[in-house]
């Protein structure tokens, strides 16, 4: 709760903890109007997932280059610049009038999307290290918190909002309003140099890649919750259809919750501690997934939600303070082998349930985040 008082209590902190809320307010604002947009182009779910690669393609391309915009104009301007690129880039799909734009469109958010993404988890980082703070969890907990905002009041005002491109416009308009208010906390910040030229040398490489792990690992089982979640309870577990989606939901609850106690934690014990733990909770959680029981499986999947929700944060943070590497430079490299997982792993997870049965794809899930655990237990005191 130190972590929130903190934020509430001094703008500081409030303004890069509110950028993460507002990307995935616009995220969640684009979820509710899929479907429209999918109508309106006459294009197939196929289609559409092809559309949303081209997102996850501009991503990932962006990534490489971030260290440098960064290095070059500062993390301040370029989290300003990210964020008012990204709220007005994501106006394109909802204009589009050809499938052939609306991949065009998608690929330009991704590109934004990844500098925004990169960027605000430098900020905080650097605003940490400054400080000698914590609230790094919190900020992922307000990112979850934000997709509930934009989908669940955005859901209410759809009666009302006739036209979907204006709904989103005025989200877009009041969000960057409202960060061009705060962005003077922030905007004056720059990265502090490593503390020699080079990066990514050889002595750090070892805890990169072994962090770039585990950021796959328990990236790709938390994008197969989101996708599979509700098909295991209905397929495996033979829920009541009032309670497939709850699954889905319960996990999304308890990663918030764990995301906004999670900085204290870490401040009490340290970033390796909290992986370690978080990596064998969540494989807890899918051992209770795997006994097919409702109720125990939703509990499971709460288990799974509250072990996962610290694990991200903390492999951001200290991706960030490897001594003799730019902050930048270590979260572009864990946020795009994270972000390869959490693309990859529904689709791994649906070739298993195809070859072999569902319930094998979870145990699946279960071996990569007790991999992940077993991994962050060679890492580094911090």
């Amino acid at each position: 709760m130190k972590a929130l008082r903190l934020v509430f209590s001094d703008l500081r902190y409030f303004t890069p903890v509110f950028l993460f809320a507002t990307l995935n307010i616009i995220f969640g604002t684009w979820a509710i109007y899929i479907p429209e947009i999918t109508s309106k182009l006459a294009i197939s779910e196929g289609e559409l997932g092809f559309a949303v690669f081209f997102m996850a393609l501009g991503t990932l391309s962006m990534i490489p280059f971030v260290p440098k915009i960064i290095q070059f104009l500062g993390v301040g301007k370029t989290a300003l610049i990210a964020i008012l690129g990204f709220c007005s880039v994501f106006l394109g799909p909802f204009l589009v009038e050809t499938y052939f734009f609306l991949c065009a469109s998608l690929f330009v958010v991704g590109l934004f999307s990844g500098l925004l993404d990169v960027t605000i988890n430098t900020l905080v980082t650097e605003i940490e290290k400054r400080d000698e703070v914590h609230f790094m969890s919190v900020s992922h907990g307000f990112f979850s918190l934000g997709g509930m905002l934009g989908a669940g009041i955005g859901s209410l005002l759809i009666p009302y909002l006739a036209i979907p491109w204006q709904h989103m416009a005025s989200v877009s308009l009041l969000l960057i309003f409202a960060n061009l208010i705060l962005c003077s906390n922030y905007l004056h910040l720059k990265t502090t140099e490593a503390e020699s030229e080079g990066s990514l040398k050889l002595r750090n490489l070892r805890p990169l890649i072994g962090l770039a792990l585990i950021g796959f690992l328990v990236m790709a089982a938390e994008g197969a919750i989101v996708d599979w979640s509700a098909l295991y309870l209905e397929k495996v577990s033979l829920a009541a259809a009032t309670l497939v989606g709850l699954g889905y939901t319960i996990f999304n609850g308890t990663m918030a919750l764990g995301r906004f106690f999670g900085d204290a934690i870490s401040a009490r014990f340290g970033s390796r501690f909290i992986m370690i733990v978080g990596c064998f909770v969540a494989t807890l959680g899918f051992g209770l997934v795997l006994t097919e029981t409702t109720m125990i499986v939703l509990a499971g999947f709460g288990l799974v939600g509250i072990g996962l929700s610290i694990v991200v944060p903390e492999l951001f943070r200290y991706s960030g303070n490897l001594k003799g590497i730019q902050a930048s430079e270590g979260i572009s490299f864990i946020a795009g082998t994270g972000f390869v997982g959490l693309l990859l792993g529904p689709v791994f997870l649906g070739f298993l349930a195809e070859t072999f049965s569902l319930k094998g794809s979870f145990i699946a899930l279960l071996s990569f985040t007790l991999i992940a655990g077993i991994i962050a237990l060679g890492l580094k005191r911090n």
